[in-house]
């Protein structure tokens, strides 16, 4: 992931922290406030003539420490998370450290590959006057047949959506989809397969039966694994794949997809392998998603794509449509690519001429 994405981790990391560390102080006031109400409900027992009201301060002085006690618990609970929390911050800012040093690296590397670039045009250019100049003046003629531009092929998007258990809205998200792509300028440009209730045989089939040119995941995953269903009409507990296996079976056909979208929690440490060895662009979740923030970043981003928008486009716009609505997950959808590739300049729909 880039330093700019694991900045925003550590900043909501930290916000987490900071909350939880107020939590606890929260609790450990209430714990000494009750406790001091319990010692001054005590004191007044010891005092009263009443045997009445000595029962009844005893009993006060006993509801006291007992709330105390919860307030206790509850304040080394959110301690606990906050310690939590302050480790998880201290191992991003560590990756954060080394992304800022890799991209300044990436950064140095490329003005060298540019300039080399550079030098060798300016060779080549100099080559070619040359060669102009010292051309005899023969001159061969010959017919050359003009083909005709081929015509655009469509955008095949398969679309993977997996809830074995019931508890995610993948129904929703291929509708909105299928919505979004339908109302788009170029919607006759693009083609859906659509499986609800993925199966690793769904995954394979529409792999090179469909050959599509963008694979879409939507269910459960986590850094180093993807769940699909099983050949189940009940709720199950689902069929886990280790991303080796998903990028392999990505892999396993002589027309490889071009963008892989993962929109399933904690993806994005699946993507960076993917443009390494399987596709150009990837695009994952870098923490939890909800899923209307899910739902609203795929709708978007199909809407550009179809509309004619370049990947990064897409994506920046998908982003932008969570803030739009007020949605905290806008800085979780992560784009990869290659480094060979530009996603500024990668239209996916694009009419003839």
């Amino acid at each position: 992931m880039s330093a700019s994405q694991y900045r925003g981790q550590l900043e909501r990391k930290r916000k987490q922290r900071v909350g939880a560390e107020k939590k606890a102080g929260e609790y450990r006031g209430k714990e000494s406030k009750k406790r001091a109400d319990a010692a001054t409900a005590r004191a007044s027992a010891a005092k009263t003539k009443s045997d009445s009201t000595s029962r009844s301060k005893l009993r006060e002085a006993e509801r006291r420490d007992f709330e105390a006690a919860v307030a206790g618990k509850e304040a080394g609970r959110w301690q606990t998370k906050a310690a939590g929390y302050s480790k998880e911050e201290a191992a991003l800012a560590g990756k954060l450290a080394r992304a800022e040093a890799s991209e300044t690296n990436a950064a140095q590397q490329r003005r060298q590959r540019e300039q080399q670039q550079a030098d060798r045009r300016a060779q080549a250019q100099q080559a070619a006057l040359e060669q102009r100049i010292t051309q005899s003046e023969t001159t061969v003629t010959s017919a050359v047949r003009e083909l005709r531009e081929p015509k655009p092929e469509k955008l095949r998007v398969l679309i993977l959506g997996a809830s074995s258990e019931g508890d995610l809205r993948v129904g929703r998200e291929q509708k909105r989809i299928r919505a979004a792509v339908e109302s788009a300028l170029h919607r006759d440009l693009i083609e859906l397969d659509v499986r609800p209730a993925a199966t690793t045989a769904d995954l394979l089939d529409g792999i090179t039966k469909f050959r599509p040119h963008v694979v879409h995941f939507s269910g459960h995953s986590n850094e180093t694994l993807i769940v699909f269903e099983d050949e189940k009409d009940e709720q199950h507990d689902g069929v886990i794949v280790s991303a080796e296996a998903f990028a392999a079976a990505i892999r396993a056909t002589d027309d490889p997809p071009l963008l892989v979208v993962l929109n399933s929690c904690h993806s994005a440490s699946q993507i960076d392998d993917l443009v390494d060895h399987v596709v150009p662009f990837a695009i994952g979740m870098a923490d939890e998603i909800d899923d209307s923030d899910a739902i609203n970043y795929a709708a978007q981003f199909y809407a550009s794509v179809a509309n004619g928008q370049s990947i990064n486009s897409a994506h920046l716009a998908g982003q932008a449509a969570l803030q739009l609505a007020g949605l905290d997950g806008a800085d979780l959808p992560t784009l990869a690519w290659a480094e060979d590739v530009d996603p500024t300049a990668a239209v996916l729909v694009r009419p003839a001429p």
